[in-house]
């Protein structure tokens, strides 16, 4: 079997809001030109699979099945339905919108399902990630919740335990919502303080409810917040919960938008933080659900010196090829994009980031840190853990 499996199809670049909107599609073209100059294409443990379209059935696993109708209804008439989040500026309608969010969608659950059938161990879809999306209306650029149609699929094909880890700038709330009281999924979303960046949800107090206490985990970190103290805040939380946890399989979220470029953020997490963050979700993939690892892509706005950067990383990464921080960029890439009056990125990000764990003390002084604190005084509990020691 091929060890990991990338779904790509230049008909997800139809998923497009029009001139002007942040999540522009050239971002995705232009991550697929720089993993075909990287050679990732040409590796063994890479196989590339279409993406298909899902079914309304499968649709409907995690959404309204009014609401699939009204987003192919407004897909085709553009007629706004403004109740439903479509039509609004932050989800401007496009003839065939259904149809591009349910591939979308479908290239995530077949990789779900892929991976719970023993195909394959590792999964990417650049083009998902979709996490705002609720089960009756599109919310932030997001259409149909991809990430939850994954993880429903992965339920419903037997698994007991699902982990999803969302590294997005902004909450995963979509997810969390569509899984707030079942405990069989984890939900842990790392993000800005929803004080100063939407969707404005994600507090460390949110923690699920009755049988699912303890299995929604929100960390939001304050605004300004540097790669290494993202880094420690994710080494605080993450590897306890997801080790008392023990998923079968974990989904990750990993969009860059918390980079300090990102036009739609305040943080400022560098691609070498990122892509250490995703060495840690593959890392726990291993540790915990032999080697099942569902990683998506999600936000980022910075679309040509980082988008692409952050997400080849991923491809490598889930492919066992990791590319060297700091190496040149293709030549052929950087031409494609200043050919398109782009600002082209010179080198893959520049070296590791040097974080302090948290196990060298907790600082009430600094706002990451009581951040943190807050999200394991919330959650640690349910989980039989020690907020101040484990």
């Amino acid at each position: 079997m091929h060890l990991a499996r990338l779904v790509w199809s230049p008909r997800l670049l139809e998923y497009d809001f029009g001139p002007g909107h942040p999540m522009s599609p050239t971002r995705l073209d232009l991550t697929m030109r720089l993993i075909e100059a990287l050679g990732l294409l040409d590796q063994p443990t890479l196989v590339l699979a279409d993406a298909e379209q899902a079914s309304d059935a499968v649709i409907e696993t995690v959404h309204d099945a009014d609401y699939v109708a009204a987003v192919r209804h407004a897909g085709t008439t553009l007629e706004p339905d403004v109740a439903r989040g479509l039509g609004t500026d932050d989800d401007p309608l496009f003839t065939g919108m259904h149809e591009a969010a349910a591939r979308q969608l479908g290239g995530s659950v077949d990789l779900a399902e892929a991976l719970w059938a023993g195909e394959i161990a590792h999964g990417v879809n650049v083009a998902g990630g979709m996490h705002h999306a609720m089960p009756g209306a599109a919310s932030g650029f997001c259409v149909y919740n991809d990430a939850a149609a994954a993880i429903r699929r992965l339920l419903d094909r037997g698994a007991e335990r699902v982990a999803y880890l969302d590294f997005d700038a902004h909450h995963g709330d979509g997810v969390e919502a569509i899984f707030w009281d079942d405990p069989r999924v984890l939900t842990l979303s790392i993000h800005e303080d929803g004080r100063t960046l939407f969707p404005g949800t994600g507090a460390s107090a949110d923690a699920g409810r009755g049988a699912a206490e303890g299995s929604v985990v929100n960390i939001p970190v304050p605004a300004r917040t540097t790669g290494a103290a993202w880094l420690r805040a994710i080494d605080a939380v993450v590897p306890a919960v997801v080790r008392e946890h023990q998923p079968q399989v974990i989904v990750s979220q990993h969009g860059c938008d918390a980079h300090g470029r990102d036009p739609l953020s305040n943080l400022n997490v560098s691609v070498d933080a990122q892509w250490t963050a995703q060495q840690w979700a593959h890392a726990l993939a291993h540790e915990h659900a032999e080697g099942r690892w569902l990683a998506l892509g999600g936000g980022g706005y910075a679309v040509s010196d980082v988008v692409p950067l952050a997400w080849a990383a991923l491809v490598a990464e889930a492919a066992h090829a990791p590319l060297e921080r700091g190496g040149e960029l293709p030549e052929v890439w950087r031409a494609a994009v200043e050919a398109m009056g782009l600002e082209a990125a010179r080198t893959l990000g520049s070296g590791e980031v040097p974080f302090r764990s948290w196990r060298d003390g907790y600082d009430p002084a600094d706002a990451v840190d009581r951040a943190v604190q807050a999200t394991r005084r919330a959650t640690f509990p349910a989980w039989g853990l020690d907020p101040l020691l484990d």
